[in-house]
């Protein structure tokens, strides 16, 4: 199977990223124009004694390429967006045929053999190399390389005798410049192929992570399907086989009725699945009102004192968070109460399921704590899961409601601890009103 495309939120962002890397590109070349204009200017000052006296023309000329830089670099600050590939190219160009012009112009008026002026040429041919291909690149050297010698030839011819010194200076100066341009295109198209590959390899981790999400989706309502169908077959099987036996006339009227009695039975258990399904399937958004935790924890051991007693399994509570808290009252009764009924239910008589409370910041948690044994590591990734149970009566939905209760108090649960004698079950609920501990 092919891997999809990258999606249109990633593609955007992959562009931006693209535009803004052209904005500082560009922005960089600017300022090293700026930096090397400034410098030219202050060391042909420096060194009037060799170079003469830069004329007026000169300082007007590297003026107004200085103001013209300036206005480009502020143009780019602007671009907050950052700047298409193609508005990069086109500005690439003006400033190389710029530097190219002003570099001549310098050197015609300068009128020296040993013009630094030259140096601006290095430029044109780093900005060619990074915004260019290869072709392009050795065009730009070999025109630098071109206005080296042919100013060297016009100055000689100007001012005899030719001076071969001079002309090896010239060509290894050309040397440098070949070898700056290269290496540079090289590095770029290097930087390029691996912008690429990442490029790819995002597209077909995004991919893989689409597909991967697809299917764990699938394999989720698989299981939830084949948990249904698993827990109401029996049921059903159950009526059906019930009422058939119940509605043979040879039957006994005592047998009758306890098939009658089963087949009730049957249905209220099938009753029980489907009200648990549909609270699972679609919760209610919790209805807050002010209450305390320690009524929530006092009526929870109430209505499952006698069942617990029975077992021979004492359940206790106490709370420190004595401010009123907003949570629905009813949803957090209803998972507390299939917290605690699965502690006593895990716990080996003589034993204990033990509640606590407290807060932090603008979450309760509460911890359930039971003495039974520890949760085996092949169930534990599997128990809030629905329709997962351990127990023969159960519905394997107990803890995935209390699981989706939590989260929809903006907490959580999970097992903080799971030791032999000590299993731990922790929710946390955060509270509406926002009040702090006192």
């Amino acid at each position: 199977m092919p891997f999809k495309e990258m999606s249109a939120s990633k593609v955007a962002q992959l562009e931006l990223m693209k535009a803004e890397s052209f904005r500082k590109q560009q922005t960089a070349f600017c300022v090293l124009t700026l930096f090397v204009i400034a410098v030219l200017l202050l060391l042909h000052t420096l060194f009037a004694s060799l170079l003469d006296e830069p004329s007026i023309w000169i300082i007007l000329l590297l003026g107004c390429s200085f103001s013209v830089k300036v206005i480009e670099l502020a143009w780019l600050q602007g671009r907050t967006e950052g700047i298409s590939e193609e508005t990069a190219r086109r500005e690439t160009a003006l400033s190389i045929t710029g530097l190219f012009i002003l570099s001549a112009s310098l050197i015609f008026l300068t009128n020296h053999d040993d013009a630094p002026y030259l140096v601006l040429l290095v430029i044109p041919i780093l900005q060619c190399a990074f915004c260019f291909g290869l072709v392009p690149t050795i065009v730009t050297i070999v025109t630098a390389i071109g206005m080296i010698f042919y100013w060297l030839w016009h100055f000689f011819t100007l001012h005899p005798p030719q001076q071969p010194s001079e002309y090896l200076e010239g060509g290894m100066i050309s040397i440098i410049f070949a070898l700056v341009g290269v290496i540079v295109w090289f590095l770029v198209h290097q930087r390029i192929q691996q912008q690429a590959m990442l490029s790819d390899n995002i597209a077909e981790l995004e991919a893989t992570r689409e597909k991967l999400a697809v299917e764990e989706r699938l394999a989720a309502v698989g299981r939830l399907a084949g948990g249904i169908a698993h827990e109401i077959r029996n049921p059903v099987a159950m009526i059906s086989s019930s009422l058939t036996t119940a509605a043979n006339p040879e039957v006994r009227n005592t047998d009758r009725e306890a098939m009658l009695q089963i087949a009730a039975k049957e249905a209220e258990r099938l009753e029980r699945l489907t009200t648990d399904f549909l609270s699972y399937a679609r919760p209610n958004d919790p209805k807050r009102i002010s209450t305390l935790v320690s009524d929530l924890f006092a009526y929870t051991a109430d209505v499952v004192k006698a069942y617990a007693s029975a077992r021979s399994i004492k359940v206790t509570w106490s709370a420190a968070e004595t401010t009123p808290i907003q949570v629905d009252p009813s949803q957090v009764q209803q998972a507390l109460l299939n917290l605690v009924l699965n502690g006593i239910d895990a716990t080996d008589s003589p034993g204990a399921v033990v509640l606590r409370a407290d807060r932090t910041g603008r979450l309760i948690q509460i911890d359930v704590q039971n003495t039974g044994a520890r949760i085996p590591d092949s169930d534990l990734s599997h128990i809030f899961e629905p329709f997962y149970s351990t127990k023969p009566t159960g519905t394997g939905l107990g803890l995935s409601i209390a699981h989706c209760i939590a989260q929809a108090h903006g907490g959580d649960l999970w097992v903080s601890r799971n030791e032999e004698g000590s299993v731990t079950f922790s929710m946390t609920l955060a509270d509406a009103s926002g009040a702090q501990p006192e």
